[in-house]
């Protein structure tokens, strides 16, 4: 399990699409905080593990967020 992250640092969807959050921060919020989940997966730095890991615990919007970067797969 991973730690809170330490404060200040507020868990916001910003925090949590950003390339510059670290991958310990990127596990908490999937871990923890189900709710943010789905901003996890606009994140470029989310790697695969964490990508499936969001999709097996699932979540407020995760399905459709996962269906969205699906799709931007495919037209590229």
């Amino acid at each position: 399990m991973t730690a809170p992250p330490e404060p200040p640092l507020a868990l916001t969807p910003a925090v949590a699409c950003s390339p510059d959050t670290g991958e310990d921060v990127l596990w908490h919020i999937a871990q923890h905080v189900p709710e943010l989940r789905r901003w996890l997966v606009a994140n470029p730095k989310a790697g695969a593990a964490l990508l499936e890991y969001v999709s097996q615990a699932g979540g407020p919007g995760v399905r459709q967020s996962l269906e969205i970067l699906l799709e931007s797969l495919e037209q590229e």
